[in-house]
């Protein structure tokens, strides 16, 4: 059982335990990938934990460019949490519907956005649901609070960056897909993309950070999947993916261990994928 810790990861006794907290905001950030045939709005709608807000990481992402849910312009992060009632001196715990999948994306973005009191619920939605917790279908009752946001540039990196550091292997890239996508075996679920890697990078499927009950394993364990993958953890560490989102559950997992120097790389395969300027290895 991990232990709490309202900057990184709480459980659901912990949740439990908050539910009533005036300043206690609860975010569903259920998302999945093209092909998985959920829809996490319609599920939000027909359940949910009492008093969580729906946050849609499609629709608060920067509409202005073609790759999937990149990270919005401050201004309009600040409208959408203003307008879900979720602001300053709050306490937010996000879940989803998978168990701990999307949920660690919407943690790393608060963070960016300089907000620390943030928590992934450990299990989500499912093991709240298995342990018989109550649960509604009722839109919760917003009220307006001002946010204010000190974007923290560090923890994001873009295409160019990371072909620099792969470059110079000053970092560990760190690419949290399944092995079979990894190694270039298996397709990937968007079209148009090259199958294969970052050059140097190292494979971490999240999967292997999660127990059977897709809550989040122990430090030590954690550590020495990164350890086993060939990280390299006195390096900073890139965290990738797909398209930013698993890669949240890796730069989560870093926090959990204690390794602050992690940043996420937003554009992930999904941008490395599709230019075909970008090298690329397999197996």
């Amino acid at each position: 059982m991990a232990t709490s810790d309202p900057k990184t990861l709480v459980t659901t006794d912990w949740l439990a335990s908050h539910l009533n907290d005036p300043d206690l905001r609860i975010l569903d950030a259920s998302w999945y990938l093209p092909g998985v045939d959920r829809n996490g709005r319609a599920e939000y709608e027909a359940a949910h934990i009492p008093g969580a807000r729906f946050f849609d990481i499609d629709e608060i992402s920067d509409h202005r460019s073609e790759l999937p849910h990149m990270v919005p312009p401050v201004e309009k992060f600040m409208s959408r949490m203003r307008a879900m009632g979720v602001g300053d001196g709050h306490q937010v715990v996000v879940y989803d519907g998978a168990g701990l999948f999307s949920a660690a994306r919407v943690w790393w973005l608060f963070r960016l956005m300089g907000k620390t009191d943030v928590a992934v619920l450990d299990g989500g939605f499912p093991k709240w649901q298995a342990e018989g917790r109550p649960i509604e279908d009722l839109p919760p009752v917003v009220k307006d609070r001002h946010m204010t946001v000190q974007r923290q540039n560090h923890l994001v990196k873009d295409v160019t960056q990371v072909a620099h550091a792969a470059k110079l292997k000053d970092h560990e890239i760190v690419d949290a897909r399944a092995p079979e996508r990894f190694r270039g075996e298996a397709p990937e679920p968007r079209p148009g993309l090259r199958s294969g890697h970052i050059p140097g990078s190292k494979n971490v499927p999240f999967k292997v950070l999660l127990n059977d009950d897709n809550t989040m394993k122990d430090p030590e364990d954690l550590k020495a999947a990164f350890v086993a993958a060939g990280v390299d953890l006195s390096k900073p560490v890139i965290t990738s993916c797909g398209s930013g989102v698993t890669a949240a559950i890796l730069s989560l997992a870093l926090e959990r261990i204690g390794h602050a120097r992690h940043s996420l790389y937003d554009g992930s395969w999904s941008e490395w994928g599709m230019y075909n300027d970008l090298k690329v290895e397999a197996g």
